[in-house]
């Protein structure tokens, strides 16, 4: 294999070459024409140049940013049990429905260690619920979960594939998610406690965060954003307002709903006409503690995901409200004006 290096001299005269090999028996070639030294016979080259800079090693190579998740369809059904895989990661997730758990659990995935996660539809509240694990032996704590917990639909299973995951590496795992979860108070939590981190070396525990990535990385793939927290999820200068009587609020249109956020002030009181669906949504914010009284107001303690920016709006003006005009940036444009005005910037040229 060859190594190249290029070097740039100030003038064409400057450029002077003093090169060796790192293996013996190879003949290096240098050219002063296209200022470039080719060692054939290593990686490794050492230069020495006058009155020259610097500007790279080997040939650059562009950033590439996408990635690759494969999802197997076990029994060829969408419903049905998936193995997920994403390239360059050693771990594997297994994905099954509680109806389909009882054929998913023979598979030898189910018996290495892992840590799980247990997702079920929202109980009395408005959100979903989420119960995490580790163990061992996943198959036989999942086994448990299926006699003495109701809630959950549907159960993902993270494990590795080539056997390095430890018990101390499951119960890091499993930590460090209920951490997330619990910080971004997207689902309803239902782990009593926020696990201790166990004591890793420095290599297992960045060789775990690596890990951790990556499932995070794959989670919302399979429908699970319960790790990221929603007032992150836009910019400053994404940021919409919304004004109205006795109403003052923040939020940003995202791709999973429309979020607003922590400190928004909602009318206190809501018109005698407002939709049964609203006054519910706000009473039950209430109930969570998502509104609370404050000052003539209700103030939101912590950022909300509602389903659109209409539902936002009616829920902080009290009344029903077509949110894509309630809702504006700092320049006064509506967001359905701003919905437009980017289809036009997008749609293609007209040959």
């Amino acid at each position: 294999m060859a190594a190249l290096a290029k070097h740039k001299a100030s003038s064409p005269g400057d450029l002077t070459w003093v090169a060796s090999c790192a293996r013996e028996g190879f003949e290096c070639m240098t050219s002063t024409a296209s200022r470039t030294h080719v060692c054939p016979g290593s990686l490794t080259l050492v230069a020495q140049t006058t009155q020259v800079s610097y500007l790279a090693l080997m040939t650059e190579v562009p950033e590439v940013l996408g990635a690759s998740i494969r999802l197997y369809l076990a029994d060829g059904r969408a419903d049905g049990f998936r193995l997920v895989e994403k390239s360059n990661w050693t771990g594997l997730g297994l994905v099954s429905s509680r109806r389909e758990y009882g054929r998913a659990r023979k598979r030898d995935e189910f018996s290495k260690p892992g840590v799980y996660l247990l997702t079920g539809p929202p109980g009395n509240g408005l959100k979903d619920q989420l119960y995490i694990g580790e163990a061992d032996d996943v198959r036989d704590r999942v086994d448990q979960h299926l006699k003495n917990k109701d809630f959950w639909t549907a159960v993902v299973v993270f494990t590795s594939k080539d056997e390095n995951l430890n018990k101390a590496h499951v119960r890091y795992l499993e930590a460090r998610l209920v951490q997330l979860a619990s910080k971004a108070g997207r689902v309803q939590l239902l782990n009593g406690t926020v696990p201790a981190l166990p004591r890793l070396s420095e290599p297992d525990r960045a060789d775990m965060e690596t890990f951790l990535r990556e499932m995070l990385v794959i989670l919302p793939v399979l429908g699970v954003v319960a790790f990221e927290e929603i007032d992150k999820q836009a910019p400053p200068d994404e940021r919409l307002y919304l004004k109205g009587k006795g109403a003052q609020a923040s939020g940003a249109d995202t791709s999973e709903g429309f979020v607003v956020f922590e400190g928004s002030l909602a009318r206190i009181n809501s018109v005698p006409s407002i939709h049964a669906y609203m006054s519910t949504h706000r009473e039950r914010l209430q109930e969570e503690g998502v509104l609370v009284p404050d000052s003539g107001y209700l103030r939101f303690t912590r950022a909300h995901l509602f389903d659109s920016p209409s539902t936002a709006a009616g829920v902080i003006l009290g009344r029903t409200a077509n949110g894509r005009i309630e809702w504006k940036n700092s320049s006064g444009q509506t967001l359905k004006d701003m919905q437009e005005a980017s289809l036009q910037e997008t749609s293609p040229p007209v040959s």
